[in-house]
């Protein structure tokens, strides 16, 4: 099969990448700047980005498959922003899709498209989607979720994946950010909890992807849907976080505040950074405090009995892992 693959250059696009090369299947990857990135031996490389219709019918041509995973990420920016890059970006490249004649769609999407800042328990597909405009990425996120499931059809068969929390060995935001801040002594949790969470290892997340795009193409009846995947594994946020640093082997994060006093100082900094009109985005946000300060999980039966989803690398394993990578990191360095 050839697929066509956005996002290829990053973290979750090049694990996937990989994994449909192994198995056999020709990737073609679209990536911005091919130079800052390490790609995939073995694929094919063409340079752009999602904002041209007819460049994009050019990119797809001759593909049976697309898997769409380059996002706008982080937690800060204009909501017209987001929605151009995330949501009319994936207009753009669904409509480019049909013209050209490919016949399967599977986008990345996020759990964050349900959560509006509220505790998810152990929830699955069919709760609601937020329509909290306040969370930029999370809208724009489930305005493209919501295209990419409308467009389904017996000739265009279209799915989401929602990986929830993606980390591991080379995560160059998730894992990054969090020693960083450790070590600065910035790493402030909450207080009260526990906040249960549920996180994935990343070779779980690509592998949902790969298994996704199989089983559209061998008839199953998964077009239509969307399937959240996580480890399975729901753990007080500051554990999953202790265990984290840990492994890296950076300090502990020992200081703990209220939540209320957290949501306090994140609202004034949003406000202070949006009067001065600052393009960095502030040290914390209010979906930051919420994200770490309320219990998400999800019930993953519906992957588990369409897609065959089971997390083949345990978290114990990741952790694993991701001590060796950094133990290596830091011996290259020196």
């Amino acid at each position: 099969m050839r697929v066509f693959l956005t996002g290829g250059g990053g973290f979750l696009g090049g694990w996937i990448a990989r994994m449909l090369l192994d198995q056999g299947c020709q990737v073609k990857l679209l990536v911005r700047n091919p130079g800052k990135s390490k790609l995939p031996s073995g694929a094919e490389v063409v340079k752009g980005d999602l904002s041209g219709a007819e460049r994009l019918r050019q990119a797809v041509c001759g593909c049976e498959a697309v898997i769409h995973c380059a996002a706008r990420v982080g937690l800060w920016g204009p909501l017209s922003s987001y929605i151009e890059d995330n949501a009319m970006a994936t207009a753009r490249l669904l409509n480019a899709a049909k013209l050209e004649g490919v016949r399967y769609f599977v986008y990345t999407s996020s759990p964050s498209v349900v959560h509006g800042g509220e505790n998810l328990f152990g929830i699955d597909e069919t709760a609601p989607y937020s329509l909290d405009i306040s969370q930029s990425y999370a809208y724009s996120k489930m305005l493209a979720e919501r295209l990419v499931l409308m467009e389904n059809c017996r000739n265009f068969k279209t799915l989401a994946i929602r990986p929830h929390l993606i980390w591991g060995p080379g995560d160059p935001h998730l894992v990054p950010q969090l020693v960083e801040r450790a070590d600065r002594g910035r790493l402030f949790l909450f207080s009260g909890g526990p906040y249960l969470v549920d996180a994935t290892y990343i070779e779980n997340a690509a592998k949902a992807h790969a298994v996704a795009l199989e089983k559209l193409a061998g008839g199953a009846a998964v077009d239509g849907e969307a399937f959240f995947i996580a480890q399975g594994q729901p753990m007080d946020i500051n554990v999953l976080i202790a265990r984290i640093l840990e492994a890296a082997g950076a300090k502990a994060a020992t200081r703990r505040i209220p939540k209320g006093l957290g949501l306090l100082g994140a609202s004034l900094l949003e406000k202070i950074w949006k009067t001065l009109s600052l393009a960095s985005e502030p040290p914390v946000t209010v979906f930051t405090v919420k994200q770490l300060s309320t219990s998400h999980w999800f019930n993953l039966e519906k992957a588990k009995r369409l897609l065959d989803y089971r997390p083949w690398v345990s978290f114990e394993d990741g952790l694993e892992r991701l001590k060796d990578y950094y133990k290596n990191t830091k011996a290259d360095k020196r």
